[in-house]
């Protein structure tokens, strides 16, 4: 029987997968700010993307309309995700697939890896997915001796050179050229040594060494970026081609889609195939997309199996305030516009979930105080819900979750002080006199001394006026 039940909602388990960092947020974004040139990279990268973002999006006259539907229907999904992953499994049942039940990152990679080992297959192919990225599966298929090659540029650079994902659309976009030629040379088989890092050349590299690879693997396992609970058709959106031959040329395919990913119609995607492609790339269109439904005899994998991933995902639909993180079609748009994002980048998340979106999606996954630091991650300023396609609150998300986080006890009896301080006049008349002590206390008025300093150590405090209202107004 499946352990997966709507409605019973469970956060991620710990000990796999890729949701929780060794570090706090602050604590690797101090790192990742003395590295000069990942901050070149990522500002070279997220600007590009999105000056090409800005200009596609102008030229719809209907895209605040747009992302109206597609707000309406993710929160159509979310309010009946049950009935139409009930509906899903059938229709892909009855086009000869088979659906399997996850209930976590454990359950998921044992369901690939039995049917991988099935299979007899000792290598497996992959097109670029969150959700095998999420519950770690690379790892897990290696441990069961299986070799899994990724075969998106990006996810192939991260793979050959020990690295890990640090944006959800560009995983290797904290590398510039000149670093992905090392890596190539490095660890890449049969590589030119003459090789040079012009990308038209680095490209053909990497054509050449994955072009065996597709020809000679007979099990792929996929992401999907939707389905459709009317027909059991699956789908992945993709710019390279590799995903087109992961899906079509292979015996096996098996993909890993989380549950919220569902719509309800075929009508639907029309919604987000225009949504997507120019919030994420900047493009009218994907280069490349690619349906399937069930099996078809002759033509493409003869075993399809899909794997529904919950994983907390049902943690995250118990919370009315929370839920919303789940209509995310992980486009990537509100990691392109963050400040904090662009001088960090994504590995100071500790997530496979970097930005914005990983800033209230991993600690709903996993639970908050496993990703405490996280909804801090953001100066508020509003530029995600802005640039989200699916006009996720982001910002508003970020302070529910704040409230939710564990607060050491000193901080609760400072804050409980505060509240007392400022709900009496005079108390607070005497705290504005006390308080001009800081400009002279503080770090050149910015700050606060121990053991106070803790908390302006994140924080700017604002410069305390010569003369308050109140002597101004007394003198009057």
């Amino acid at each position: 029987m499946s352990g997966t039940f709507l409605g019973m909602p469970a956060t991620a388990p710990r000990g796999v997968g890729h949701l929780r960092g060794d570090q706090t947020f602050p604590e690797a974004a101090h790192d990742a700010l003395g590295n000069s040139q990942l901050r070149r990279n990522l500002r070279h990268a997220t600007t590009t993307i999105r000056g090409k973002s800005g200009r596609v999006i102008a030229e719809l006259p209907d895209w605040q309309e747009l992302r109206d539907a597609g707000s309406a229907i993710k929160a159509d999904v979310m309010s009946r995700l049950p009935e139409l992953l009930e509906a899903l499994e059938e229709r892909v049942t009855e086009a000869g697939g088979v659906v399997h039940w996850a209930a976590d990152a454990n359950e998921a990679n044992q369901i690939v890896t039995r049917l991988v080992r099935e299979t007899g297959s000792t290598r497996v192919i992959k097109v670029k997915s969150m959700a095998t990225q999420e519950i770690a599966l690379n790892e897990a298929l290696e441990q069961a001796g299986i070799t899994p090659v990724e075969t998106d540029l990006a996810e192939l650079i991260v793979q050959l050179g020990d690295d890990r994902p640090s944006h959800i659309l560009v995983p290797a976009i904290h590398r510039n050229r000149s670093e992905i030629r090392e890596i190539f040379l490095r660890a890449m088989p049969g590589v030119d040594p003459a090789l040079t890092d012009d990308p038209p050349v680095l490209a053909a590299a990497a054509r050449r060494y994955l072009r065996e690879t597709f020809l000679s693997t007979t099990v792929a396992v996929s992401g999907a970026n939707f389905a459709i609970a009317e027909t059991g058709t699956l789908g992945v959106v993709e710019s390279e081609g590799n995903g087109r031959m992961c899906l079509t040329l292979p015996d096996t395919l098996i993909t890993v889609m989380g549950i919220e990913k569902v719509l309800p119609t075929w009508r639907d995607l029309e919604v987000f195939l225009q949504l997507l492609p120019r919030a994420s790339t900047g493009e009218r269109m994907n280069p490349y997309t690619t349906m399937w439904t069930g099996v078809t005899p002759g033509d493409g994998p003869q075993n399809f199996h899909l794997v529904l991933l919950d994983n907390g995902r049902s943690a995250v639909l118990a919370d009315p305030a929370g839920r919303s993180a789940l209509h995310c079609i992980r486009c990537s748009a509100c990691l392109n516009v963050c400040p904090v994002y662009e001088r960090t980048g994504g590995h100071a998340y500790g997530s496979v979930y970097p930005g914005p979106i990983g800033a209230v999606l991993s600690p709903q996954l996993t639970g908050v105080a496993d990703n405490a630091s996280l909804p801090y991650a953001s100066s508020l300023c509003g530029a995600c819900f802005d640039a989200c396609p699916v006009k996720i609150d982001i910002p508003s998300m970020l302070v529910h979750l704040r409230n939710k986080v564990p607060h050491p006890a000193a901080e609760r009896a400072a804050m409980a002080t505060a509240a007392r301080i400022m709900n009496h006049p005079r108390l607070y008349a005497r705290a504005q006199r006390a308080a001009k002590l800081a400009r002279i206390a503080g770090r050149r008025g910015r700050g606060l001394p121990p053991p106070l300093s803790g908390w302006t150590a994140g924080r700017d405090l604002p410069e305390f006026p010569k003369q308050t209202f109140r002597d101004w107004w007394a003198q009057r």
